[in-house]
């Protein structure tokens, strides 16, 4: 590794840090006057503001903003470089323009690296910290009774609550469907099921069992039985930050979980899977954007480029929050909605770079 490469990754790093460590002393400043209120209102700890809330809540806005961070500092220091004429004494000692990228893609590519592991690993751990703080003193009164569920807990087996009282885990109307080549063959109905967590199965009350076959059908009767289904209280729990607390493998087996049982928000939980997949790919496509718009000198200064990177970036944030938005609204799947961005963004990359090969 030559002299200038350490000389370009250690400007890299040193202003991704400092401008992304600057911002988030302002953004917890702004946080904590707007949160104040409610931090007072419910007698708040203060170290469970600093440990449980802001320790967790740190990691986890850095890595939300890396890319746009990164691509500033990109921005930022090569404009500088550009305006010194040091490029131009880079390139008369004869390295070429794909040579001196190298020591940005090393930079992107430990950053986006570090991002991913910090992403998928780190902090899904220390989000179970930060969000139950988020439940506990910044949200209302989480609602205590659910209405009208329907799951699918395996393949052909189906269960119905009219509603559920989730402080004594008490299913009122419930109902066990089995269904086998498209036909109904017994069910279950009973007036209520409650959730024994010493045992961990579901006991049924005042229940009825309806069998049925080509000729007949089979009733049973009972005041009480015991089951055990694949289903339990902490399933209609889940909300859809709850996917923020999973690993990457944790997340893949809850997704396949969740498909089964055909839950409403399989569709935010796989956005949030290729999000973390697609967020560090995109620190490569916008370091290589960034490096191509801050190679020129312009007669503006470095302020001009800066500019143009800030537009770029929001522009960025702005098509994918679009996209998302899209695979909400319609039908767009999750992986195109996530990955559209990052591929039209690549294509501007490309023709930027080649651009500046040609010159």
């Amino acid at each position: 590794m030559q002299r200038f490469d350490k000389y370009i990754i250690g400007r890299f790093l040193k202003t991704f840090f400092f401008g992304i460590s600057i911002f988030v002393v302002i953004v917890i400043v702004f946080d904590i006057s707007e949160k104040i209120d409610d931090f007072l209102e419910n007698n708040v700890p203060i170290n469970a503001i600093v440990f449980n809330y802001y320790f967790n809540f740190i990691p986890y806005f850095i890595n939300l903003f890396s890319p746009f961070f990164i691509f500033l500092s990109v921005i930022a220091f090569s404009s500088k470089m550009a305006l010194n004429m040091e490029f131009i004494s880079v390139f008369n000692s004869g390295i070429s323009l794909k040579r001196l990228y190298y020591p940005f893609f090393i930079t992107s590519l430990f950053l986006a690296s570090f991002s991913f592991f910090l992403g998928n690993f780190i902090i899904p751990n220390s989000n179970i910290e930060r969000i139950e703080f988020e439940n506990n003193y910044l949200k209302g009164k989480k609602n205590k009774r659910i209405k009208n569920k329907n799951i699918q807990i395996l393949p052909g087996q189906y269960i119905y609550m009219d509603s559920y009282n989730s402080v004594r885990d008490i299913a009122y109307k419930f109902s066990i469907e089995n269904i086998e080549n498209g036909k109904l063959v017994s069910k279950l109905n009973s007036s209520y099921a409650q959730y024994d967590t010493t045992i961990f199965k579901w006991k049924i009350f005042n229940y009825q069992i309806r069998k049925f076959n080509d000729s007949n059908e089979i009733l049973s009767f009972g005041k009480q039985i015991d089951t055990l289904i694949n289903f339990s209280p902490d399933d209609l729990k889940y909300r859809k930050n709850i996917v923020e607390t999973m690993n990457l493998f944790e997340l893949n087996k809850f997704i396949e979980k969740e498909k089964i049982k055909g839950n409403e928000q399989i569709l935010y939980y796989n956005l949030e899977k290729h999000k973390r997949l697609s967020y560090p790919f995109s620190t490569l496509i916008l370091t290589i954007i960034a490096f191509a718009i801050s190679l020129k000198r312009r007669k503006g200064g470095m302020g001009i480029n800066i500019a143009l990177g800030i537009f770029i970036a929001f522009s960025f944030i702005l098509f994918m929050q679009i996209s998302t938005t899209f695979s909400i609204k319609s039908s767009l799947s999750p992986f195109l909605s996530v990955w559209i961005p990052n591929i039209l963004y690549a294509m501007l990359a490309f023709v930027l770079i080649r651009k500046k090969q040609l010159v």
